[in-house]
């Protein structure tokens, strides 16, 4: 039976023609406002980088896992880190116990970082990495690495997450409260801007938002209100945005809406053009540009039927082709079980293949320009998204909506609406709700498990390594870390020394609780 709104409620008509008229102008393909494309030849000389996200166990097997991706044609490498990594801590503090290498890999130390990136070119290989809040020691890692290897700074791209605003929405992974995340965030920017000119310093990230349960309609309204909260931030430390705004980049999910999603990504094009146009005032080209990476959707993953994934991802990868991606991410069948064994992650890479070299998609630039139907859903998709932006707005921006609970509870209704759909049968998702098989038949198939080794291993090299640093030299840039940090100097300078020295993710991280305090979330929203 066909629906009569979509996924963000946006009501569908039976038929769209020419009578609806255009309300917006999108420019044509590479010209402001960008809703067509942000290069004029968008795919004809250049496909997207295909950036696998990878990383698990430990940083050797983690490195074997790129290499194999690489030597299958991936592009660009997007690195997993596993949970005490993301929440700034050792792999032998006692809150790590029983999660290291488990959903990425972990990266205690300079060392872990150089085996990670062994015999990988990071002056030729674009690196991206899913980091947050401690994402500005994790890319000094890189740094250090980088210039241990006479790598100059100028040469390396790629690109750190360091999008806090939305840990504390949507995903959970904070450390520090606000204030000092956003300190952090500019210091990485301005620093950046200087020595590392080819580095996008944030991927604003609406996927982890749309991962909880937003509307794709709230996907674009609270991702792009966290990207003006960034700007403003970084105005309020005397940047000058047009330093800067080039250099941030964001991070989309490709949902099931085939349509919806397509017309998401043109919408989003258009407002960031004029957010940073009207309201910003960045006047160079670049800074208007909205330039994203894509990965499929996690959340529509099942369990059951896995093989029916491949179906779901190759879905969402073509949408957010059509839509102009510049960096995708295709999720292996297996994900809704375990992290993608290699094969599934083989799979996935050359779904992305065969869309880029065998569809023809890849041939025009945005392909569905004048569809009536893609046409007038982006319009609505402006629109809704833009009214959504002025809620956040009244409220104080980004960050007051988020301390209030605001954000939140709308992520968590649109969320409890969504699986209603699903037990109501009103949104069909084959395999698990209709079509159901009775499993008789039904195979396991092998999935990647990490072994306990992994951790006990980790933590011996770990110690090794402590014992062998020289711990004046680490004490003595932990010293200037504080300091800096304590005051108004920039730190990552100092982060590039101390992790040179041998200072731990965990020490500086600890150090900077002791500093900037830890966040609570609220508790209620009454």
């Amino acid at each position: 039976m066909a629906r009569s709104t979509n996924a963000s409620g946006i009501p569908l008509q039976p038929y769209y023609d020419a009578a609806r008229g255009v309300a917006h102008d999108l420019g044509e393909p590479g010209t402001f406002p960008f809703g067509r494309a942000t290069r004029a030849d968008q795919y004809r000389t250049r496909l997207w980088t295909m950036r696998q996200y990878a990383g698990f166990a430990t940083a050797a097997e983690s490195n074997e896992r790129y290499r194999y991706l690489l030597a299958r044609g991936q592009t660009g490498l997007s690195v997993a880190f596993d949970l005490p990594t993301q929440l700034g801590h050792d792999s032998d503090a006692g809150v790590a116990r029983g999660e290291v290498g488990k959903v990425g890999v972990a990266i205690d130390s300079i060392e872990d970082m150089e085996t990670l990136l062994r015999d990988i070119p990071l002056d030729e290989v674009t690196i991206s990495m899913t980091i947050n809040a401690p994402a500005s020691i994790l890319l000094a890692m890189l740094l250090a690495v980088a210039r241990r290897r006479g790598i100059p700074f100028d040469r390396l791209g790629g690109t750190i997450q360091n999008d806090v605003l939305k840990e504390y929405a949507a995903r959970g992974t904070y450390i520090y409260p606000p204030k000092a995340s956003m300190r952090l965030v500019t210091d990485v920017m301005s620093y950046c801007a200087r020595e590392v000119p080819q580095w996008n310093t944030i991927s604003i990230s609406g996927y982890h938002i749309r991962e909880a349960g937003s509307t794709a309609v709230e996907e674009i309204a609270f991702t792009l209100a966290n990207a003006k909260a960034y700007l403003q931030a970084a105005r309020d430390a005397g940047i000058e945005l047009d330093s800067i705004a080039p250099r941030l980049s964001f991070f989309w999910n490709a949902h099931n809406d085939f349509f919806e999603e397509i017309a998401k990504f043109r919408a989003a094009r258009y407002l960031w053009a004029h957010i940073t146009r009207d309201e910003f005032g960045c006047r160079d080209p670049r800074s208007q540009m909205l330039r994203f990476h894509t990965q499929t959707a996690g959340s529509t993953l099942t369990a059951q039927e896995p093989e029916n994934n491949v179906v779901r991802v190759t879905l969402q990868a073509l949408a957010a082709v059509l839509g102009g991606t510049q960096s995708l991410h295709t999720n292996g069948q297996d994900e809704a079980l375990a992290l993608p064994t290699a094969q599934s992650a083989k799979l996935a890479l050359r779904t992305q293949q065969i869309i880029g070299y065998e569809s023809g998609v890849a041939d025009v630039v945005d392909p569905l320009a004048g569809s009536y139907y893609v046409e007038t859903l982006t319009n609505e998709l402006i629109e809704a998204a833009r009214a959504t932006i002025a809620e956040i707005d009244a409220l104080g921006g980004s960050i007051a909506a988020i301390e209030s609970g605001w954000m939140q509870s709308r992520i968590g209704d649109s969320a409890y609406l969504a699986q209603q759909a699903i037990e109501r049968k009103e949104a069909i998702v084959v395999g698990v709700n209709a079509f159901v098989d009775d499993g008789i038949h039904a195979e396991v198939p092998a999935l990647q498990r990490i072994d306990e080794r992994v951790e006990r291993e980790q933590v011996e090299r770990l110690q090794k390594f402590r014992a062998a640093r020289n711990g004046a030299a680490v004490a003595e840039r932990l010293a200037a870390i504080r300091a800096a940090a304590a005051g108004n100097e920039n730190v990552m300078p100092h982060f590039v020394e101390a992790v040179d020295a041998g200072a731990t993710l965990g020490e500086i991280c600890n150090l900077l609780r002791e500093i900037f305090g830890t966040y609570r979330a609220r508790e209620s929203l009454a």
